[in-house]
């Protein structure tokens, strides 16, 4: 089957990644902003990394068969130096009118903090401004931190706004988290990624019960554990669960196509052939 990739990080990724995600039918990606592993100083940092993600990544995804896009934002984790953040945020708008941008994220909290919460609300703002799709980023739960409050905060702050919620992924959700993310009518993101998300077995649990209306699952695959090709996988898992080729293929196209086809310019080309020969070895 076709599988489009609703957020994936593959600056973090190797040319090999993306020859095993053609390989098992991965067409397209969509490439959120993220933390590079260490916090930038600058704001032209950020904007050449938009600038990379925008146009390098996506002829580099080309290359392997991909049609790759991707959304900007401050990520929450950079969120704590408002002054920078502020200033990154003054001279977005080149990158959100780029042909390949479809939406602004990923946004949100990390450690739920006054911080956080002000950029998030700026970027929430310059998306209702333009009617962009938006990925907001729920926290990881720590001891420090309770995913459930950033959610339940989270869904305060679009209330508030008013903000139409059929535009805007609530990502990285769990089983502690899908109750208060139904309460409004948001798409709903579940990652497969080990020790600190899903598997693909908690994938399908939560889809049992919740069904697949407005639910995206993704892989995030970045710099830590993470697999590029997890998607496949919750594929063959929901099979051998006895859910039906036409819900998977609800689930891992039909829906990122009907989020993402929001934006005008999500246009994708499913027919790029895979430049790496490997590909066709036999």
């Amino acid at each position: 089957m076709t599988i489009i990739e609703p957020h994936i990080h593959m600056y973090s990724r190797t040319t090999d990644d993306y020859t095993a995600m053609f390989r098992a039918g991965i067409r397209v990606a969509v490439e959120p902003s993220f933390w590079l592993g260490a916090s930038r100083r600058y704001a032209g940092t950020f904007w050449d990394y938009f600038q990379l993600i925008l146009d390098f990544e996506t002829g580099r995804a080309k290359r392997y068969g991909l049609d790759h896009y991707a959304a900007v934002s401050v990520n929450p984790k950079e969120a704590e130096d408002t002054g920078l953040a502020h200033a990154v945020l003054d001279g977005l708008e080149p990158y959100l009118e780029h042909p390949r941008c479809v939406a602004i994220g990923e946004i949100g909290f990390n450690k739920i903090t006054p911080a956080e919460e002000e950029i998030f609300q700026r970027q929430l703002e310059i998306a209702k401004q333009r009617r962009m799709l938006v990925i907001i980023h729920a926290p990881h739960d720590t001891p420090e931190v309770s995913k459930r409050k950033g959610v339940a905060r989270t869904l305060d702050i679009l209330r508030e706004l008013n903000y139409e919620d059929n535009r805007i992924i609530l990502d990285h959700n769990t089983e502690q988290t899908m109750d208060l993310s139904r309460t409004r009518p948001v798409w709903c993101g579940l990652t497969v990624y080990p020790y600190s998300k899903l598997n693909p077995e908690r994938v399908v649990d939560i889809l049992k019960r919740w069904g697949l209306e407005q639910v995206l699952v993704n892989s995030s695959a970045d710099w830590g554990v993470s697999d590029p090709c997890s998607l496949p996988k919750v594929a063959r898992f929901m099979q051998q669960q006895g859910f039906t080729a036409q819900q998977v293929q609800q689930l891992l196209f039909d829906n990122p196509l009907a989020f993402y086809s929001q934006c005008d310019k999500f246009k994708p080309n499913l027919e790029l052939p895979c430049q790496d020969p490997a590909v066709y070895q036999r």
